[in-house]
């Protein structure tokens, strides 16, 4: 190994020297698309900086541009959005589609839609009888005619709203021309969106009309009076490829010359526009109306919807088989089998079969809840304090089958997401918003992650991804039936594999479909480990051209796991986030969270592996008291008998203290009324680097609920 080792390591040496000049990088692609049709787009009101949702054809129209990116083979590193939700939402039903939810994406308010003062929230109908068609024509359409200025009152203006708090009163528009909302979006594409470009990365854009016409125009050259001729149409890709020079090359689909601009554009701007179409524009639009004309014409005629969402997933042969058995035991019984020991280690939402766990009664902090009926309108006190909520993902259909996951990205199930769900209601209700979300590079943790602040209305906030929080890596057994392994290599090792702190299970091989390293996401994105020299030398004579491959676990231990897991929270979460004030989300799964808990509760290594971690249910840190605390969810149950925790309950649910030291007989949560402050000046400590970090920076917020600080992008 030595001599293969001292090989590599001259033959790496004398291709990296092979030249004084650095190697020249192609620029990566930049892909524009406007957001689907939103709720106020369907019934033609002007919309601005206001915040409505996707429509149902809006959310097809996204689903449906992530297809053709798929089709065309077109690869994304890193993502774009503006602070709305619509577009927001657009890229997130892209990136599902794509397979992709894993990466960066920057929300920035320079991207949003023009702001249209005094106009938005107003039918442009009504507008149009009341001033006349040629004037309402004329701001929308004139270059630099602004609509009368939105005031202070108005319940529309963006001074209100806790994802636009971090902007100052000169930053804050009251009204916007056509030029003006071009040149607030022109500061990110020139120094950010560029240098990813430049550095090789495909950037994807999903913003709005007026904000991608701004790119447009920067991008191919075009004249004040020409852009006012460039209309974006929704949900359709417009692909940019640039030369050494950064100049845009003419894209032409040879076999479909309508995707050129020349067929979708007319005159100057057909011209002087390189972008490439990948689809005609109004194809899809056209193919909805006529479904929407069967649905109503035809008796009995209904659209499957789970053939156009991007939730549905595929299973594999193994969890068929697994579901298809519990079905005929459920029929043939009329119930469920004999509850065993090892069944029981396989469920962590049943009750402990000790009753009382271990004859200890624990009596957990459970917050009172402050509404006993969940209206989303009705104003609840908002938790102001800092505070860490640790979330475990919702079911996956692994979990419901009793299947080792580790780090494969098995999706959640339906059962899942309703917990997710239910989860972001529960916080809801007790008041709780959040300045910052950290999850792993998983799936079931993002979605659940993204579901829970979909329910809070906060999709606008920073989603940090980092694989650091990735479940433990299960080696050879990932994927397998928890039974089967039981079976197979008896109880014993079954435990030791499965709750030995320092026990790893087989590793998978270099080549396996389990192991990491064979995963684009991880190949693509993963910068901050070291390189494996034997990974390397490997791939290279596998390949015939000289690789660098990262190190990757092949199998984890639970303590391999907290090894990662651990230095992420003291090193990253609790300095950035936790110390500067902050209400922190942590979306994760069962290992990770135990080592975040085993630090937080300094619960002692020989009992982290009797912790059990339900999934779905909000576990509350209370930075002043140190101590978890669960939420009261209004139905009167006894939590303890609903949810399982494991022997080491009376670790995790140690008393709670108040500040001056005393037990804190109450165990509830401080509230205050919110406030909305500006910040005196802008900091962001994610690296300059947007791929390495997964990071979604957007404003941080204050114990106040305003915004502390800027995104890097948003300092421009």
């Amino acid at each position: 190994m030595k001599v293969f080792t001292t090989f590599f390591l001259l033959l790496a040496s004398t291709w990296a020297l092979r030249s004084p000049f650095p190697r020249s990088v192609t620029p990566g692609k930049l892909i524009l698309v406007r957001h689907g049709e939103s709720l106020w787009n369907a019934n033609k009101t002007f919309t601005g900086w206001c915040d409505p949702d996707l429509s149902p054809r809006g959310r097809r129209e996204s689903i449906h541009c992530g297809r053709l990116l798929l089709e065309k083979g077109y690869e994304i590193d890193v993502v774009y959005t503006s602070r709305l939700k619509r577009s927001i939402r657009s890229a997130w039903e892209i990136m599902q589609e794509c397979g992709c939810i894993h990466l960066p994406v920057y929300k920035s308010w320079r991207l949003n839609e023009r702001h249209y003062g005094a106009f938005q929230g107003k039918s442009k109908i009504d507008l149009a009888i009341t001033l006349g068609p040629e004037a309402v024509q004329k701001f929308r359409g004139g270059l630099y005619e602004r609509p009368p200025p939105i005031p202070a009152s108005s319940p529309f203006y963006p001074g209100n709203e806790r994802k636009h708090a971090d902007l100052s009163l000169s930053e804050l528009p009251l009204s916007e021309s056509l030029y003006d909302s071009m040149q607030r979006s022109a500061p990110l594409y020139e120094t950010r969106i560029k240098d990813d470009l430049r550095n090789g990365r495909n950037v994807m854009v999903v913003a709005h009309g007026n904000s991608l016409r701004g790119l447009i125009k920067m991008i191919d050259g075009i004249g004040d009076e020409d852009i006012q001729e460039v209309a974006v149409p929704t949900g359709i890709p417009i692909v940019y490829e640039f030369d050494s020079h950064f100049n845009p090359i003419e894209n032409v689909d040879e076999k479909n010359s309508d995707l050129n601009m020349t067929g979708v554009f007319s005159g100057i701007v057909a011209k002087k526009v390189k972008g490439l179409f990948l689809e005609k524009p109004g194809l899809l639009r056209e193919a909805l109306q006529r479904e929407q004309e069967w649905k109503e014409n035809v008796p009995g005629y209904e659209v499957d919807q789970s053939l156009t969402s991007s939730s549905f997933t595929t299973i594999s042969s193994l969890e068929r088989s697994l579901i298809q058995l519990e079905e005929e035991r459920n029929f043939k019984n009329n119930g469920s089998p004999a509850t065993t020991i090892s069944d029981q280690l396989l469920d962590t939402t049943a009750p402990s079969l000790v009753n009382g766990y271990g004859g200890r009664r624990i009596n957990p902090c459970v917050a009172k809840l402050p509404n006993t009926i969940d209206i989303p309108t009705l104003k609840t006190p908002v938790r102001q304090d800092s505070v860490i909520v640790i979330i475990r993902h919702g079911k996956t259909s692994h979990n419901k089958l009793g299947l080792f996951t580790g780090w494969e990205d098995a999706p959640l199930a339906d059962e899942g997401r309703d917990e997710a769900k239910a989860a972001g209601r529960l916080l809801r209700q007790h008041g709780f918003e959040f300045d910052v979300v950290y999850t792993s590079w998983l799936g079931r943790a993002i979605e659940t992650a993204w579901l829970v602040l979909d329910e809070l209305d906060s999709l606008w906030l920073p989603i940090i991804k980092s694989w650091r929080l990735n479940e433990r890596m299960y080696g050879k057994l990932t994927g397998l039936s928890k039974r089967m392994v039981s079976q197979k290599h008896g109880e014993a090792q079954f435990m030791k594999w499965r709750r030995g702190f320092f026990d790893r299970p087989p590793p998978v091989t270099s080549f396996s479909s389990k192991y990491p390293g064979n995963d684009e996401r991880y190949i693509r994105n993963l910068k901050d480990r070291r390189y494996s020299v034997r990974e390397s030398f490997m791939r290279t004579l596998e390949s015939g051209r000289l690789q660098f491959h990262r190190k990757l676990p092949k199998t984890e231990s639970l303590s391999d796991c907290m090894e990662r897991t651990l230095p992420y929270l003291t090193d990253t979460i609790i300095p950035e986030s936790i110390n500067q004030g902050k209400r922190v989300l942590i979306s994760s799964s069962e290992n990770a969270i135990r080592g975040l808990l085993m630090h937080l509760c300094e619960i002692p290594v020989d009992r982290i592996s009797e912790l059990e971690i339900p999934n779905g249910l909000p576990l509350i840190y209370d930075v002043n008291s140190r101590c978890i605390k669960l939420l009261d969810d209004g139905t009167g149950r006894d939590l303890m008998q609903v949810y399982n925790f494991g022997p080491a309950t009376d670790l995790l649910f140690r008393p709670c203290t108040n500040e001056d030291g005393d037990i804190d007989e109450e165990c509830d949560l401080t509230y205050m009324w919110p406030t909305i402050e500006l910040p005196e000046s802008s900091s962001y400590t994610e690296s300059a680097d947007p791929v390495p970090a997964v990071a979604e920076p957007v404003a941080e917020t204050t114990p106040a609920s305003a915004p502390v600080g800027l995104s890097y992008l948003d300092s421009l």
